[in-house]
């Protein structure tokens, strides 16, 4: 009996002290903390690594004060912070060392789901294989913070990987997790593996890449389509627009702004790219809103009659410059480089054609309608005028609200091209109810060369 007595007391106890650890648990688990993110970056003969360590965590790990006067506290540690970095982050491939060197540390400001805002350390570092050593399958065995601290946990995501078609365009694709395994008390190394790759799947990134550009650019596409507003029309004097030029002249005249806008922008997007020229951007940037300037103007009132062609020629080469921003921020080598050109290329000349396939029509349809054409020319014209001058102020260093509304401009495109196309159809439709005015309209199209 007592026996029984003092069974039932013992598991009463532990009952008891069962439900208060997990009670006094609670808390915890209700406060998650903030992880490491390491972010890999796959070059030909390297690995980037970026790594966000939250600090508090990384101050209980080294022992170190990083809490109070982060930035200069990480500044006077620095030397024993890279130390700590190389001693925890060992990768190797069959037992053959790597090489990790210690780039650029930072502190910046981070928030994670339910965690709050806090601080993180961020580290650059290059992995390097050994000589003939491939850098596509390797061990990253890494226990920095995740060692010392139990409950932290390590996301490893690959960011960049231009022969597996990763940009670092978006989050990047989870690799795995690292974490203690508590049953051992020992960090297990991740086994890397980013093999699925081949030139393809790079060039089909980049044409991807160089159509979401052109896509988005909306200063880019802007220019092209005001320089493309005064084509169906032929010149009524040297300084007035006159009536329809006729379908086969405005198809050939927008071809021909078309592709010598291609050909220029191709140019220096090569030269740049190739020759690795570190361009200033800002004048660049201001180069190509001024652009868009003049074709407004010269879309209300010619400038440049029959020279557009030239002129849009001219302008790309400027055009070019802008979209090598975006290569060169990829760090690519020599032949990834090329093979990057001609998919980035081709991505720009798809959009542009599909842009000009579904506007042109429209335009044509809308010439004959002087009056209506006069509104969509003058009304679409002064409207990219007014945005160029904004962005043009802007990148010269004078920010306004009118830069900050053209940038949206890009958001309403889809709904102008409806409502240009809506006008088309209507004028047409009455144009045809008109029989008086369709010998008129058909005359004056027959009388106009080509």
């Amino acid at each position: 009996m007592h026996l029984l007595r003092a069974a039932l007391t013992a598991g009463a106890t532990a009952l008891l002290l069962g439900i208060a650890l997990v009670v006094g648990a609670a808390p915890a688990s209700a406060h998650p903390m903030p992880h490491t993110v390491v972010q890999l970056d796959v070059h030909e003969e390297s690995i980037g690594a970026q790594l966000q360590v939250p600090v508090d965590d990384l101050s209980l790990a080294t022992g170190l004060d990083l809490r109070t006067d982060t930035e200069q506290a990480v500044a006077a540690d620095e030397q024993q912070l890279r130390e700590y970095l190389t001693a925890h982050v060992q990768p190797s491939t069959d037992g053959r060392a790597w090489t990790v060197a210690v780039g650029d540390l930072s502190v910046s400001d981070a928030e994670q789901t339910s965690t709050g805002p806090y601080q993180e350390l961020v580290a650059q570092l290059t992995l390097t294989p050994p000589v003939g050593v491939g850098v596509r399958q390797f061990t990253l065995d890494y226990d920095v913070v995740v060692d010392q601290v139990v409950t932290h946990v390590v996301f490893v995501t690959l960011r960049q990987d231009w022969a597996a078609g990763q940009l670092g365009t978006d989050d990047g694709r989870e690799l795995g997790v690292i974490r203690i395994d508590t049953s051992a008390m020992t960090v297990p190394p991740l086994e890397v593996d980013v093999d699925d790759a081949s030139a393809w799947h790079g060039f089909m990134a980049m044409l991807q890449l160089g159509g979401h550009h052109i896509a988005e650019g909306t200063d880019h596409l802007l220019f092209l389509l005001t320089l493309l507003l005064p084509a169906p029309l032929v010149l009524a004097g040297r300084r007035r627009w006159g009536g329809p030029a006729g379908t086969r002249r405005a198809a050939g005249a927008i071809t021909r702004i078309t592709l010598a806008f291609t050909v220029g922008h191709s140019i220096t997007l090569a030269l740049s790219a190739l020759g690795r020229l570190e361009l200033p951007a800002r004048p660049v940037e201001a180069l190509i809103a001024a652009s868009i300037l003049v074709s407004a103007v010269h879309a209300i009132r010619p400038l440049f009659p029959g020279r557009e062609a030239l002129v849009a020629g001219v302008f790309g080469l400027v055009h070019g410059m802008a979209f090598s921003f975006t290569l060169a921020e990829l760090d690519l080598s020599t032949p990834q480089l090329v093979v990057s050109l001609l998919g980035f290329n081709l991505g720009i000349e798809l959009v542009q054609l599909l842009v000009v396939a579904v506007v042109l029509p429209a335009l044509v349809l809308l010439s004959p309608s002087d009056a209506v054409y006069r509104v969509v020319r003058v009304g679409g014209a002064t409207t990219a005028g007014i945005a160029a001058l904004g962005w043009l102020l802007d990148r010269l260093g004078r920010p306004n609200p009118v830069a900050a509304a053209a940038d949206a401009l890009g958001s309403a495109g889809g709904w102008v091209v409806v409502g240009l196309w809506v006008a088309a159809l209507a004028t047409t439709a009455r144009r045809a109810r008109t029989p008086s005015t369709a010998p008129a309209t058909e005359r004056q199209l027959e009388s106009v060369p080509g």
